[in-house]
């Protein structure tokens, strides 16, 4: 016996108070962050870093198709890098004001009542001027980049803003997030060229259905719930033909980068670049046909499970499109 007495809210989340109910147990934030901080990085997900990866990679992949384009530059390390930093400080300022504007919404549903706002650990006034400072920390780092992708970057704002109100008036939240989300896969390709090809925008369409099966898969957790308050999702739009539609959003996403990469590599006549490009969006296709394979729409632990996963899809892409640029 320590003598200490177990909050609520520490019984509910594993033992550690103030934990979110669908963090990862044993993250570091809730065990090695200093106190003070730990609310603030819970706002940022930092304690859930999928969404983090689920921003990068598209970023990642345009760097690395460009790059196979004309070959790796000093620079792309950099950018690199500094889309890895960005997309953490921009997944957190979009993340913190996501649940500024769903703040009544998330007091409601189990799995997000338990969010830094909703459960009283950080305020309303905090959590604007933690996502201001996160946004001008991001900022400095888009200042790096040329000209095309400082205007790409800001850009990218008024999706992200756009976003947490979605839900509220159309079926199809989920194409908004991925309009969000896989900005990254423009401004990372600009960034390399300084112009925008086809090739970029069929890679950020390719992204932004991928997005429409992941997210849809991760929706499912709260369409109970979501019915109740009234939030509207692709989850609940689907319903029991959800496999259907995944199987639609898995052909489009190959079919996509399959395009993309053709119109990007097929001009250049290296047969190598071209197959290892090429085994991009279909080792992105086999992995999204295992978690189809594994999905119940009914399980919620099967639901984040699944989810959680598609930062492998993402990276085997990325790993396969990094080796057509080194080939």
């Amino acid at each position: 016996m320590t003598g200490k007495t177990e909050t609520p809210e520490a019984r509910m989340t594993g033992g550690v108070a103030g934990q979110v109910a669908d963090a990862y147990r044993g993250n570091w934030v809730d065990h090695l962050a200093p106190a003070f901080a730990r609310p603030y990085l819970r706002l940022a997900r930092a304690d859930r870093p999928i969404g983090t990866w689920l921003l990068l990679l598209p970023c990642w992949w345009s760097i690395s198709l460009a790059a196979a384009t004309d070959g790796f530059r000093p620079f792309d390390l950099w950018l690199a890098i500094g889309c890895a930093i960005g997309a953490f400080l921009m997944r957190g300022a979009g993340c913190t004001w996501n649940d500024i504007t769903d703040r009544d919404f998330d007091g409601r549903v189990a799995r997000t009542r338990s969010r830094p706002i909703p459960s009283g650990q950080v305020t309303v006034k905090q959590a604007v001027g933690f996502m201001a400072a996160q946004t001008a920390l991001a900022a400095l780092i888009l200042f790096t980049f040329n000209w095309a992708a400082i205007g790409m970057g800001v850009l990218a704002l008024l999706p992200v803003a756009v976003y947490p109100f979605a839900k509220r008036f159309t079926w199809w939240p989920q194409v908004f997030l991925g309009i969000a989300f896989n900005w990254g896969a423009l401004l990372g390709w600009v960034a390399h060229t300084g112009s925008l090809s086809w090739a970029a925008v069929l890679l950020y369409l390719s992204g932004l259905v991928w997005t429409l099966f992941y997210d849809t898969i991760y929706a499912h957790q709260d369409k109970e719930d979501d019915a109740l308050i009234g939030v509207k999702s692709t989850a609940r739009l689907f319903g029991t033909h959800t496999p259907r539609w995944l199987s639609l959003f898995l052909v489009l996403t190959v079919t996509l980068m399959t395009g993309s990469v053709l119109a990007a590599l097929l001009p250049l006549g290296n047969p190598l670049a071209l197959v290892l490009g090429i085994c991009a969006p279909w080792a992105m296709g086999w992995h999204m046909l295992g978690q189809l394979r594994r999905l119940d729409i009914d399980n919620a632990d099967i639901c984040l499970s699944l989810f959680r996963k598609s930062r492998d899809t993402g990276l085997l892409a990325a790993l396969f499109l990094a080796a057509s640029a080194i080939a």
